[in-house]
């Protein structure tokens, strides 16, 4: 079956771009109605978390192995490497992340998870794809077909690369500790995208420049004295140290960083004691710190360090029990296209899909994508990472009457319209290869 498809590709490789366009969007629509819509579905029934995705890599590994994809299993915790060779040419890796997030599911779907799991501490915790990286791993097998079947259009290797841990920002950087480059190849170009929900469901945008922030997890442990709550003045209270902390970190933002300069700091946790009537003697507080520059991220680090002891000071701690101010490891630098692989990507997407596949992209958040070590490693490989929208038109439609708001990402009730979504996912990303490789 599949030497006769090969031959099919021979013959349609002389077909008009028009032409050759309509039959790769019939092979796409027949692919997902055969297998993509059902895997979709296999995969938003089964999450996993963070670093713990097991079945999903062996499922895609599955996959991708289906079309004669060379795959390694394995790399940097649970990642999936499948390498597609086609002769003489550049490599470029396309990348989708895999782990699904700590939420319990409520979108009311049919194939609506009910998964859980044991994370990494312990706690058994329902499990979502809340994000869309279903839509991701489900797109790159689409897009490993789309390639492999089409060997006479394009010259070169595909780099296929499953990432674990992306929603903890720290699976790139295994990956690439576990020596991703070394052992397979640097890449020419690396590709990604991210299905947006809030935006129409198989539009395209494709950004240059920064496209996603900064982000860095810090710990803030303010130790104190515990007392009795009726007698505040014999201990030194942890919680009111901490209170003030939260507060003072809010002046970094609107007064020390120029308001052309975007910048969050959020506390994202605060515990601190058992009983109504003890003080304790330790505040906890977990931030998470977002730029979009390194010298604003810079800026932003230093500061919550100074006005932490700064703050201790003031309240009269002793040097050796001023806050600890701890950076968690999980972090990852702003992520940004290169200029020129953007608008090439962008350009031949136009050429072969028109403007009408395309939406106009605007920011209202600061979220980030350890995509950036990918690009930003010492070989500094141009990257390009693009966006589907994934809501369907009735839903946008609805909100924008007053209806239900369209839910974010990490809601509890976030869907994605899956077919519009993958597919376009596909056929971006196909067209996106064939750009760089292509004959």
């Amino acid at each position: 079956m599949r030497g006769w498809l090969a031959c099919g590709w021979m013959i349609l490789s002389f077909l008009s771009p028009a032409a050759w366009a309509g039959e790769l969007e019939e092979s796409i629509e027949r692919d997902y109605a055969e297998r993509l819509g059902a895997l979709f579905e296999h995969f938003h029934r089964n999450p996993e978390l963070s670093y713990l995705e097991t079945m999903t890599a062996a499922r895609l590994a599955e996959e991708l192995r289906a079309y004669g994809i060379e795959v390694t299993e394995g790399v940097g915790g649970t990642g999936v490497v499948g390498m597609l060779r086609n002769g003489d040419g550049p490599l470029v890796l396309v990348r989708a992340d895999m782990d699904g997030l700590p939420v319990k599911e409520d979108s009311g779907l049919p194939y609506a998870s009910a998964a859980t799991q044991i994370d990494r501490t312990g706690r058994q915790v329902p499990v979502m794809h809340a994000c869309g990286h279903d839509v991701h791993i489900t797109a790159m097998a689409g897009t490993a077909r789309q390639l492999s079947e089409r060997s006479d259009r394009w010259s070169g290797t595909v780099m296929f690369v499953g990432q674990p841990a992306e929603e903890r920002i720290g699976g790139a950087k295994a990956m690439l500790a576990d020596g991703l480059y070394e052992r397979f190849g640097v890449p020419d170009f690396a590709l990604a995208f991210h299905v947006s929900a809030g935006e129409p469901a198989g539009k395209l945008a494709v950004p240059d420049g920064p496209i996603a922030s900064s982000s860095d997890s810090v710990d803030i442990i303010v130790r104190g004295v515990g007392a009795h709550g009726a007698s505040p003045h014999k201990g030194k209270d942890p919680i009111y140290i901490a209170s003030q902390i939260v507060v003072a970190l809010q002046g970094l933002i609107s007064r020390e960083i120029s308001p052309l300069r975007p910048g969050v700091v959020t506390v994202g946790s605060f515990h601190a004691g058992f009983k109504h009537n003890i003080i304790p003697d330790e505040a906890r507080l977990q931030l998470t710190v977002r730029s979009n520059d390194t010298e604003t991220r810079a800026q932003l680090l230093a500061g919550i360090e100074r006005i932490a002891r700064g703050v201790g000071l003031a309240a009269g701690l002793r040097e050796d029990m001023l806050p600890l101010v701890e950076p968690t490891g999980e972090s990852t630098p702003v992520t940004v296209n290169d200029i020129e692989l953007a608008a090439r990507i962008r350009s031949a997407l136009v050429r072969e899909l028109g403007e009408d596949a395309f939406y106009e992209e605007t920011y209202d958040g600061m979220g980030a994508e350890d995509f950036a070590y990918f690009v930003q490693t010492e070989h500094r490989v141009p990257g390009c990472y693009f966006t589907v929208g994934g809501t369907s038109q009735s839903d946008l439609d609805a909100a924008e009457a007053g209806g239900p708001p369209v839910p974010s990402h990490h809601s509890p009730l976030f869907k994605i319209e899956p077919h519009a979504s993958v597919t376009s996912g596909v056929r971006a990303m196909t067209l996106a290869v064939l750009e760089l490789l292509g004959k």
